[in-house]
């Protein structure tokens, strides 16, 4: 099963690696295309690889 609360708060950590990384692309005057890669990169990956970690499952017992 998966742990709503967890997957809500992982979530939000990885919306808020997304956004600091939109602002220090912006502080770099990068070109428009990296700011749709690399926040959907941070958001895409980091989901994927916190849940083979199984962070988002509930713990039974």
């Amino acid at each position: 099963m998966v742990s709503k609360i967890r997957v809500l708060l992982g979530m939000l950590v990885l919306l808020a690696l997304a956004l600091g990384a939109i602002g220090l692309l912006a502080v770099m005057k990068a070109d428009a295309i990296w700011f749709t890669i690399i926040p959907l990169g941070i958001l895409v990956i980091g989901a994927s690889v916190v849940q083979s970690l199984g962070w988002f499952n509930k713990k039974d017992g």
